[in-house]
Parts: C-alpha cells; sequence; structure tokens
C-alpha cells in the first residue's frame, strides 16, 4: 500500500519507529533514578558516597540495618568487652565499630502513611463519588460556580494555608493526629475527585437509571447497582492519583505533626548516620516507600489506562 492510499489513522513505519524509540528513551530515562535508588539501598557507605559512583560494588544489608535501628559509634576495646553478638544484624554493626541502641521509628511512620495515605484515598474518592453523582444527576443551583469554587481549592499552594491550619489543628486538638492528617488530605483531594469522576458519569446513560427505577428500584438502589459498576474505571483511576498525593505530601506532614503522626516523606530526609546523611539507608528507606505505591498501581493499571482515555474518543 502506498502512501496515498494509506488510511490517515494508520502511522507510517518511520513514525511508529520514532514513537518507539522517544517512549522508549522517555522510560529508561524515568526509571534510571529509581533503579539507582534501589541500587544505592544495598551499598556500603563507602560505596554509596564514592568518586566516581560505582556500578559493581558487593551488595550489602547495611543499608536496612540502619534504617531499622538506631546506632552508636563505640571504640574497639569497648566492643571487645560486649558479649558475642546474637544477630547477624548486630554482627554487621559491630563490624563497622556501632552498637544496636534499639529499634528506630521506620515502622511507626511506615504504619502511619499506609493509615493515612489509604485512608484518606478511600474517603475523598467516597465522598467525591456522591458528590459528582448528585452534580452529573440533579439540578443543582450554581452548578458551574460551585463546581469551579471546588477546583479552585487545588490552585492555591499548600504554603499559603498551611500557618491558619497549623493554628486551627492546635486549637482543635487535631495537631500531630492520624485523623487530622487524613482529614486534611481528604478536603484536599475530594476536589480533585469531584472534577474526575464527575466526567466518567456524565459518561454513563441516564436510560440505565431510568430503566432501573421503572422497574422497582431506588435512587440508591440504582446508582449502587446500576452506576457503581459502570464507573469501578473511573473511580479507580482517581483512587490512584488521590492516593499519590496522599503518599508523597511532605510540607503539610511537616508542619502538621511531630512524633505520633509524622510519614515517611519528613523521615527519610533526616536520617542521620556516622559522620553525616546515611545515604544507604535514605535509598532503603526510599524503597520500601516506593513498594505499596507500586502495588497499588500494577493492580489498577488496566483501570488506570482505561480511565484516562475514558471519552476521549466518541462513536
Amino acid at each position: 500500500m502506498n502512501d496515498a492510499h494509506r488510511p490517515f489513522s494508520e502511522p507510517t513505519p518511520l513514525a511508529r519507529f520514532i514513537a518507539g524509540t522517544v517512549v522508549l528513551a522517555y522510560a529508561i530515562i524515568a526509571i534510571l533514578p529509581l533503579l539507582w535508588i534501589g541500587l544505592t539501598a544495598f551499598k556500603s557507605q563507602s560505596d554509596a558516597v564514592a568518586y566516581p559512583p560505582k556500578l559493581f560494588f558487593t551488595p550489602t544489608l547495611e543499608g536496612f540495618v540502619d534504617l531499622f535501628t538506631v546506632q552508636t559509634h563505640q571504640t574497639h576495646d569497648f566492643i571487645a568487652k560486649l558479649p558475642p553478638p546474637t544477630t547477624w544484624y548486630e554482627k554487621m554493626a559491630r563490624d563497622n565499630d556501632m552498637v544496636i541502641a534499639g529499634p528506630s521509628r521506620v515502622v511507626e511512620r511506615f504504619t502511619n502513611s499506609i493509615l493515612i495515605g489509604f485512608g484518606s484515598t478511600f474517603f475523598s474518592t467516597f465522598l467525591g463519588t456522591l458528590a459528582a453523582y448528585g452534580f452529573s444527576r440533579f439540578r443543582v443551583p450554581l452548578k458551574d460556580d460551585l463546581l469551579f469554587f471546588i477546583l479552585s481549592t487545588r490552585m492555591m499552594p499548600p504554603i499559603a494555608v498551611a500557618v491558619p491550619i497549623y493554628m486551627m489543628y492546635r486549637t482543635i486538638g487535631l495537631y500531630d493526629t492520624r485523623f487530622g492528617i487524613i482529614l486534611l488530605y481528604t478536603a484536599v483531594n475530594v476536589s480533585l475527585a469531584v472534577w474526575l469522576l464527575k466526567g466518567f458519569i456524565d459518561e454513563i446513560p441516564r436510560e440505565y437509571e431510568e430503566a432501573a427505577l421503572i422497574d422497582g428500584y431506588t435512587r440508591l438502589q440504582a446508582f449502587r447497582k446500576v452506576v457503581l459498576p459502570q464507573a469501578v474505571t473511573g473511580i479507580a483511576a482517581t483512587a490512584i492519583f488521590c492516593l499519590i498525593f496522599s503518599w508523597n505530601e511532605y510540607a503539610f506532614d511537616l508542619l502538621l505533626s511531630n512524633a505520633e503522626a509524622q510519614t515517611m516523606p519528613p523521615f527519610i530526609p533526616f536520617i542521620i548516620g556516622e559522620g553525616g546523611q546515611n545515604w544507604p539507608a535514605v535509598a532503603a528507606g526510599t524503597t520500601l516507600f516506593l513498594i505499596p505505591i507500586v502495588i497499588f498501581t500494577i493492580t489498577l493499571r488496566k483501570h488506570l489506562l482505561r480511565g484516562i482515555t475514558f471519552g476521549a474518543v466518541r462513536k
């Protein structure tokens, strides 16, 4: 088939090659930093700061041991007087002239990230679905103005409202509480959820609900049995975007938490080892921090790919 009779929608081999090359180059550029972080997590402190950077090294779990424990530097004479180490990680610490003083708070911080991230994602998606259904199906006075107001809440930088929220949280007792952080992240994410989900629900024909109502379903039953199953794609895509924001949020959590509700983003940068920043421990914490969001995104990847293209092609 020559170019004159080639369908307009069919790309040429050269176009496919260029597109594939661009996508591959972008994938390599995007994955390379994550791969380097993963490799650094298994390096020793000396290998992590070596120049030029080492691509080949002897893997070690020192970074993970430093991440999960609190260690103090001691002299050789002091370490020689101690009883023999009972665990492999204790022996690893002593080989570096360190003594384990106890566990770190990384497990608590990671648990906070799980509870706050997924908790706020659930509530923002739940409330966003109900609000989006109301805007899509009912006559709401000043609908366009309300939707614009909801969207405008995402236009403000966090620092613009950080101080008033901090003062309010200190006054009402929500400072450094998981519930307070979940409530704040839900309030920030619900605007995004409403706008995304309204577009999905608008694409669902009203005739399906009308048929269900004629068959004797209540409005709530029609919503639960007709609309929700068809909106699963949009709900999953919205949940991913909401979780990414909650999971990565740094400024609000740094300001509104201190000990009890602190999550991983403010905790990881301040992992200090002997002589300064412990880069293997930082990389180990970052690697562990990436795992839940990667698993969640991969699990819902089909919904995400369908969600971002939903409604783009109309018959």
